[in-house]
């Protein structure tokens, strides 16, 4: 199985979802499955930008097409009717095959999605390519309950499509890499599945973002890494 980490820096306008066709299309014939971060298509710091730039899912016919050639998640501001939702999308075989709408939405300090998004209800899996996939975005990680639900869910595969600004400088690195690297660990483990982390990079109006994105194994071993800071595609050959 080979896997693309697309650890990007989205700007807030609509011209992301160019870019991350370009990336898709250069790694398209290299690789099974390409991972974007959270909002890729729309950049974090929305606020009111999204009743302008959230996405209705026909719009995305682009990815439809690619995903014939590659298995692509992207992370998405998405119309619901009247709503919107944060949501990770998993396209493959020229279709949207599954949309998590994110549960959990920060509101607190530097976050306030509560404030723009109406948050979803539930966790469940589906069958990609590559067995049991379970996908969740950001904060989701950080609630227990949700760990009890992967449990249940029993996936082969769990995808995690993250924008998480940089805290707490410490001399041995970043706080929230070894909070956030502590979290994916122990789900890996817990649920005996492999664990996609996608993080973006880049600023937005003050906040800077860490990147280095991974992948875990079933046993919470971090076997692949990205740096951090950097804008950078890579791909990776892991076993099943």
């Amino acid at each position: 199985m080979r896997v693309t980490l697309a650890q990007t820096s989205p700007r807030l306008n609509r011209s992301n979802l160019d870019t991350i066709c370009e990336i898709i299309e250069e790694f398209k014939n290299s690789s099974d499955l390409i991972v974007f971060c959270e909002l890729s298509l729309n950049g974090y710091l929305l606020q009111d930008k999204l009743y302008e730039d959230a996405w209705d899912t026909h719009e995305l016919a682009r990815l439809e097409s690619l995903s014939k050639d590659i298995d692509i998640v992207v992370g998405a501001a998405i119309k619901d009717a009247e709503t919107f939702r944060n949501s990770a999308l998993y396209f493959s075989n020229g279709k949207l095959l599954s949309q998590h709408n994110k549960v959990h939405l920060p509101n607190y300090g530097m976050f306030e999605e509560a404030r723009y998004f109406k948050a979803g209800e539930i966790f469940e899996s589906f069958v990609s390519k590559f067995g049991k996939t379970s996908m969740l975005v950001c904060e989701d990680l950080w609630h227990q309950s949700v760990h009890h639900d992967l449990i249940e869910e029993d996936p082969d595969l769990i995808i995690a499509l993250v924008a998480s600004p940089v805290r707490g400088f410490s001399n041995d690195g970043l706080d929230i890499e070894d909070k956030w690297y502590s979290i994916i660990k122990t789900v890996a483990s817990e649920c005996s599945a492999g664990v996609i982390f996608v993080n973006r990079v880049g600023f937005e109006d003050g906040l800077g973002f860490w990147g280095a994105s991974c992948i875990v194994d079933r046993s919470g071993d971090i076997i692949h890494k990205l740096p951090r800071y950097k804008i950078i595609t890579k791909t990776f050959e892991i076993l099943g």
